[in-house]
């Protein structure tokens, strides 16, 4: 039985060894090539993204490639089966059991938790693009409740609680309605959030943009008290409300998010008394306790000094543009920083590690337990299962890859009629790269439009 176990293992584990990013090199690199069509038909022929084990990931990258190409319908439909999926996901025994003595790449994947809110950010976008303002709202709300589903599993008080940018974008959709009552309650919550939380946990402050479109809503409220205040605690004394003919609110979704990579941790053994065991890793101070109560696996742990542990990580990829703004009638707007999401998929990753170390920990003592039971079966037996378990040692290193890393906005004026704008994206060595719109407006309207830019500065290993 446990040889048979062990051939189907080595089936169940061929192509689990490399990088999620690597298997799915040809999707990506179209993707990031900006050949999106080709990205598109690349992802729905491509086997890896077709297996059930990354169905969630498969919905994802349809919808984002989608909502780029302006299929915002058909983008939502992907988006919301993948809402879904997170929502009602339940585990596959068979295939968790099988993860312990494998790696857990063989797993139903999840996703990360900002994945899941990203998908609820985006389908907000879509509808914004297609004029269903209270679809998109409706959104905001349910990934504020996601957030908050999310969050309550852990205990730290540092976790990830509260987004801030979810609370802007519904700021400027109620402020798009004229709604300036919730759009004050939205703003200052944004501004709460920004100030405790997104300061200290990921060093984004709070934009200017949000700060003036603040005073806005506190003015049209008549708000005189707190308008006044904010005035003040910002320290802009001269601030003036203007009433322009309509606005552009301009978001850019500047490079990719991080991808996963793996690292391992050595650990050494030591017996605590009869039936506990002590993990540790001196450099790193780290100690982690388990109790065995099976014969055999105290006896093969016994037997074992040094182990080595794969875990998840994630790898950076620079933005190629540094910043951003637009030109419109002799003035600029810069573009500001609302959503680090490289720092927030990294928080995240962070917020579930104690989880992910002891499920690692446990895979790797069942993994030696097996290939002792193996030993004494057959020696030679032994050594290859010994083979196959350092093989296949390996951190789930699937994401939704084609994230931005990062996220801006900022509103422009705009005179009722055509206007011509120019979209500046500056690189670190001072060059630009132009984009020329002209966006047309009636009176007291509020556009929207998004632009994507795929380039990132290359990084030394996936």
């Amino acid at each position: 039985m446990l040889k048979q176990w062990s051939i189907t293992a080595v089936v169940m584990l061929g192509s689990a060894c490399a990088s999620f990013y690597e298997t799915t090199y040809d999707y990506n690199r179209k993707f990031e090539e900006g050949s999106l069509d080709k990205a598109l038909a690349a992802l729905r022929e491509d086997n890896q993204y077709r297996k059930p084990s990354v169905k969630f990931l498969y919905y994802v990258n349809n919808g984002i490639l989608l909502s780029i190409l302006g299929q915002y319908e058909e983008s939502n439909s992907y988006f919301e089966k993948a809402f879904l999926f997170g929502e009602d996901y339940r585990l596959n025994i068979a295939r968790e059991a099988a993860s312990y003595f494998t790696n857990p790449m063989v797993t139903i994947y999840r996703g990360e938790d900002h994945e899941h809110l990203m998908v609820l950010y985006y389908k907000a976008m879509n509808f914004l693009k297609m004029g269903k303002h209270e679809e998109a709202l409706v959104e905001c709300r349910r990934l504020n409740i996601r957030l908050q589903q999310l969050s309550d599993r852990y205990s730290s008080e540092n976790k990830y609680r509260r987004d801030a940018f979810i609370h802007t974008l519904m700021g400027i959709i109620y402020q798009a309605d004229k709604d300036w009552n919730n759009a004050f309650i939205a703003y200052r919550n944004a501004f709460e959030i920004y100030e405790e939380d997104y300061e200290r946990l990921f060093g984004v402050t709070a934009p200017d943009q949000l700060k003036a479109d603040l005073l806005v809503a506190a003015w049209n409220t008549g708000f005189t008290d707190e308008f006044e205040f904010y005035k003040s605690k910002f320290n802009w004394p001269d601030f003036q409300i203007n009433k322009p003919d309509g606005e552009l609110v301009f978001f850019w979704h500047n490079g990719l998010s991080p991808v996963k990579d793996e690292w391992s941790i050595n650990f050494v053994v030591n017996r605590q008394s009869d039936n506990m065991f002590l993990f540790s890793n001196t450099d790193m101070n780290m100690q982690y306790s388990f109790y065995v109560g099976n014969d055999d696996e105290r006896a093969s742990l016994s037997n074992l000094e040094v182990f080595r542990v794969a875990f998840p990580r994630y790898v950076e990829r620079p933005t190629y543009y540094t910043h951003a703004s637009i030109q419109s009638s002799d003035s600029s707007y810069p573009l500001q920083l609302a959503e680090d999401v490289n720092q927030v998929a990294i928080k995240c990753l962070q917020e579930r590690m104690g989880l992910e170390f002891s499920k690692s920990l446990l895979r790797v003592a069942l993994k030696k337990s097996m290939e002792y039971s193996a030993r004494k079966e057959d020696r030679s037996f032994g050594a290859i299962i010994g083979a196959i378990n350092a093989a296949t040692e390996k951190a789930d290193t699937r994401n939704w890859q084609t994230l931005p890393h990062s996220i801006y906005y900022s509103r422009v004026p705009l005179k009722e009629g055509a206007n011509p704008v120019i979209f500046m994206l500056n690189r670190s060595g001072g060059e630009a790269d132009q984009h020329r719109y002209t966006y047309t407006v009636s009176k007291g309207q509020t556009l929207f439009h998004t632009f994507t830019s795929l380039e990132s500065l290359p990084v030394s290993r996936y």
